[in-house]
């Protein structure tokens, strides 16, 4: 009872903010992604009755306090939902940096969903594996699915799974993300909990449904423009919402800033299709198309940041035996 799971960490378009309930992590509205490829996850689980208790360990250290509690809580469901009791032994590795804002949790429980689901021999559709994931991190569900990935919003697992978009293979294909690493430490559950507590955030609930059917439509249309374009405005009104809970929480650093600016200045004086996004932390999305990466990273650069560069990624999946952890 040995698997092991590959997953790629998502970019938020439209983001969801704020949880309706917190232990199954169930949110207020719809979202939608893409996974960033090449950076990824790796997982291996083994469900073994000669260990005496669940050994978590990630990145090369055993982990205790909220995390262990949030990976723990995605394992028992799958015990539950296998009718076993085993003890666990999990590893999982990730190729890029986690907690700066570049989607760490979602490839993590992505890659954890599909390898204990594997290891318990349940047989399910990445739809229903994402609900397993979901539980320790709604974005994800959306990386089970990966591609363009929608979660819906809803009160059961019947409605608040993942789906993959179609989208034209022109879109897929032509997309380029250069990363704008800024390291500086970010709490993606404490930015929830400011967003709900915001007086922004009811306008936020009451705008989202129309962002959500504009952004299928351009991804239906394979509208590059008008989907980054979208992904651009809803970052700076999940920002905003967050800015103005109790805590006045601003997480964006100036080098944050000085890319946003880079990429305005790319669009306006060379006409460059480029557009910024960010999720919860101050590390920056920057999307353009394969004809400009290169100037588009070399501008970002320019920023004195690392950068990273990725092209859209594909769903979660099973590995081989001989790339097990161990």
């Amino acid at each position: 009872m040995k698997a092991t799971a590959l997953a790629h960490p998502i970019q938020g378009l439209i983001k969801y903010h704020g949880m309706r309930e917190e232990k199954r992590r169930l949110p207020y509205h719809d979202s939608i992604s893409l996974c960033t490829a090449p950076s990824h996850t790796r997982t291996t689980v083994e469900f073994d009755d000669t260990l005496d208790t669940d050994v978590f360990v990630i990145d090369g250290e055993e982990v205790d306090g909220r995390a262990q509690e949030r990976v723990t809580h995605v394992v028992d469901h799958v015990r539950t939902l296998a009718d076993i009791d085993h003890p666990v032994r999990f590893e999982s590795e990730s190729s890029f940096p986690t907690n700066v804002g570049f989607g760490s949790s979602s490839s993590g429980f992505a890659a954890a969903a599909m390898a204990l689901a594997e290891a318990a021999e349940l047989d399910l559709s990445r739809p229903e594996i994402s609900t397993i994931a979901r539980r320790g991190s709604s974005s994800a569900a959306r990386a089970v699915t990966g591609g363009f990935s929608h979660l819906r919003n809803g009160l059961n697992d019947r409605d608040c799974r993942s789906e993959r978009i179609a989208v034209p293979e022109e879109l897929e294909t032509d997309v380029r993300i250069v990363g704008g690493l800024v390291r500086s430490y970010k709490e993606t559950e404490h930015a929830h909990r400011e967003a709900e507590a915001s007086h922004m955030f009811d306008a936020r609930l009451a705008h989202i449904h129309g962002q959500i059917a504009q952004m299928r439509d351009a991804l239906a249309d394979g509208d590059f423009r008008r989907v980054f374009e979208l992904a651009e405005h809803d970052t700076l009104s999940l920002t905003a919402t967050t800015m103005t809970g109790p805590a006045g929480w601003v997480y964006w650093q100036p080098e944050t800033i000085e890319i946003f600016n880079a990429v305005r200045e790319l669009r306006s004086e060379e006409d460059v299709p480029v557009y910024f996004s960010a999720d919860t932390g101050a590390s920056v999305y920057v999307n353009t198309t394969a004809a400009f990466v290169d100037r588009v990273e070399e501008a970002i650069e320019a920023c004195g940041v690392e950068t990273r560069r990725w092209s859209v990624g594909g769903p979660a999946r099973v590995l081989e035996e001989d790339e097990a952890l161990f």
